[in-house]
């Protein structure tokens, strides 16, 4: 099922999005997305792809806690694939209750079923029975249509004819490979950190391997003194691969940055994976790179034979709350 998850992921920018209660849903100029693991994914992205917008992001229950006038044209969108994440439910009352204007995205459950009876514009998000992580496209989209961003609505659904799962296959396997053993450790710029959250997400999820992530220039004045290797420490040390996420957009100083830090770790025997960016549109770019990382986790899972689609973890942990 992943694989082909995989294999098919760009028909998803094939599919044509309408928004629900059309009636009901105004332009707004600032918003706020609420939505938990694989469904604020694309929320970040957005925020990569959309510099300027004024987006907030909450993970967690209610709403968070803004200046005075900060609500004030503010569209509250409640992100939830499976539409039965409890903290998006919660939040979705909070913003009922204040009166605030509000949208859903979701392929179904309880949120879909609030947005009906609440007449609350919503998308719904076709059920294709992928993952949430594995939905980022469905969700991006269902995003521009609530922030009416038609002109990068229409760049993403050309991505439906750009991207070539196929060609970055062979990538991927050669790279899990190269990382069997490790623990990822994926750097990026701070203007890429969501690029590195989802790549770190596909580890834990599609692999079930711990994965972690941090951005420069801010890890130069701290994380990387933690593998100054010693020989007291080596062993921890060498139990780390780093991937460096490199684009040719970065700030030059970032780019020096990067060097230099590859070259030290080294010299100290560290393992370093650079993964450049590739393409020439953002939207490109992005996504290319979700795909390789889409392909390098599932093969990780292959090399130590865990099972790629479930989260049984997370199910067990969702029980005994």
């Amino acid at each position: 099922m992943i694989k082909e998850a995989i294999q098919n992921f760009p028909k998803q920018f094939e599919v044509e999005l309408e928004v629900g209660n059309k009636e009901e849903w105004k332009q707004h100029e600032r918003f706020c997305v609420v939505g938990m693991g694989g469904s604020h994914l694309s929320a970040d992205l957005l925020k990569r792809l959309r510099p300027s917008l004024d987006l907030i992001i909450h993970e967690d229950y209610g709403l968070p806690e803004l200046p005075e006038g900060q609500w004030e044209h503010r569209l509250v969108i409640l992100s939830s694939y499976s539409g039965n994440t409890e903290e998006v439910l919660d939040a979705f009352s909070k913003a009922r209750e204040r009166d605030l204007p509000v949208a859903v995205l979701s392929i179904g459950g309880k949120l879909l079923e609030l947005a009906r009876k609440h007449d609350v514009p919503y998308v719904e998000i076709p059920n294709t029975g992928i993952l949430p992580r594995m939905a980022t496209g469905f969700m991006l989209l269902a995003l521009l249509k609530l922030i009416a961003d038609e002109e990068l609505y229409e760049k993403a659904k050309v991505l439906a004819r750009q991207l070539k799962p196929a060609e970055l296959e062979e990538e991927g396997s050669a790279l899990a490979k190269r990382l069997f053993g490790k623990v990822p450790v994926i750097y990026a710029s701070r203007k890429n950190v969501s690029v590195a959250y989802n790549w770190k997400i596909k580890f834990n999820e599609s692999s079930k391997i711990p994965a972690f992530i941090n951005v420069f220039p801010e890890l130069n004045h701290n994380e990387m003194t933690g593998f100054d290797v010693a020989e007291s420490t080596r062993s921890l040390s060498e139990r780390t691969a780093f991937i460096f996420l490199r684009d040719d957009n970065d700030h030059s100083q970032i780019k020096k940055r990067m060097d230099v830090l590859r070259n030290l770790y080294a010299k100290r025997g560290l393992q370093v994976e650079e993964i450049h960016f590739q393409g020439s549109s953002d939207l490109y770019r992005v996504f290319s790179s979700l795909l390789l990382a889409d392909w390098t986790a599932y093969y990780t899972s292959q090399l130590y034979g865990t099972e790629p689609e479930q989260v049984p973890m997370v199910e067990e942990f969702k029980k005994l709350i």
